[in-house]
């Protein structure tokens, strides 16, 4: 064999071994931890993103656990598959998955304030296995107090469903107690962490007659919207909700960054991640675009009228 052949061959199995290697790789296996109707986004922006179930990415999904005692249980789980990042929907979940482990990456999506969650130590250099986008949630409280007041001028009592089990719903609850004070407001703390308590919770706020009622993402709480949102139409009660995706079921207002979003951009961390970027080395991204979108048609049904100032001020009516 002539020496330029042999330098040929050689070359062509240099390039070519790599490319078989990476073919023969087992497929990504992604755990996603937390319970919510957004994961559909997330994956469809995984698809985009060119990851095909069953081909190139494996999904390992815990959504059922409720309990702090068992998503630190399915954490573990997911831990010592071991999978190759895990996704952490909501504050719970990712302080569940960074107890579970310290190596693994973790994407957190939908977390209001993940400095003061103690799952980063800045946004700009997060440190250890924990990165995502922010929901910047809890900052955003008052303003969401400030749009009920100027729709119901005549708000006193305001009530705060909440799951306390969620360290962001404890930063705005906060939020709100001080933004309620300033403003010569009451504050009716509905805290609900299981199923059975719902109920049992909301029909107990009646006895306080609030004005309004305020929501902050949860994921617990985001599976049981629907009850929710059909005892305040049954009570004329208005509601403020923290994503579009509530008003489109019947809430009557929402201000806030998509959580749907959060999702998508949750999927382009762990693309990074999965081509070898280091959790440490992505900056946690904040929201830059807040939507105030208003539900007419839940408006009339509690006997409100929006003033035109409000509805010009709205990046969406529904009707």
């Amino acid at each position: 064999m002539r020496r330029r052949e042999f330098i040929t061959l050689l070359s062509g199995v240099a390039v070519g071994w790599p490319l078989a290697a990476r073919a023969e790789r087992p497929p990504f296996v992604v755990g996603m931890i937390g319970n919510s109707p957004y994961w559909p986004h997330f994956r469809e922006a995984m698809r985009d993103l060119g990851y095909r179930e069953g081909q190139n990415v494996k999904y390992e999904l815990r959504t059922d656990e409720i309990e702090p005692a068992r998503l630190a249980e399915a954490a573990k789980e997911l831990a010592s598959i071991p999978v190759d990042v895990i996704v952490a929907n909501g504050s719970p979940s990712s302080q569940a998955a960074q107890a579970a482990t310290r190596t693994i990456p973790i994407v957190m999506v939908s977390v209001g304030d993940p400095v003061r969650a103690g799952l980063i130590a800045s946004l700009a250099h997060p440190g250890g296995n924990v990165t995502g986008p922010s929901a910047l949630g809890p900052d955003l409280a008052p303003k969401r107090l400030q749009l009920l007041q100027q729709v119901i001028p005549s708000l006193v009592r305001v009530a705060l469903l909440f799951n306390p089990n969620n360290v962001s719903n404890i930063i705005t609850r906060d939020e709100i107690e001080t933004a309620t004070r300033d403003l010569g407001m009451n504050l009716v703390r509905v805290e609900v962490s299981t199923v059975s308590d719902l109920d049992t919770k909301l029909s107990g706020t009646l006895s306080q007659r609030p004005d309004a009622l305020m929501l902050p993402v949860d994921s617990f709480l985001d599976l049981q919207i629907r009850k929710i949102i059909d005892f305040l139409e049954s009570n004329r009660i208005p509601g403020m909700f923290a994503d579009r995706e509530y008003v489109l079921a019947g809430g009557l207002m929402s201000y806030g960054a998509s959580i749907s979003d959060s999702f998508r951009r949750g999927a382009t961390y762990v693309h990074k991640i999965l081509h070898g970027t280091k959790p440490s080395d992505l900056p946690v991204e904040q929201p830059t675009k807040f939507e105030f979108v208003i539900n007419l048609t839940s408006a009339k049904a509690v006997g409100l009228t929006i003033p035109a100032s409000i509805l010009s001020l709205a990046d969406d009516l529904i009707e």
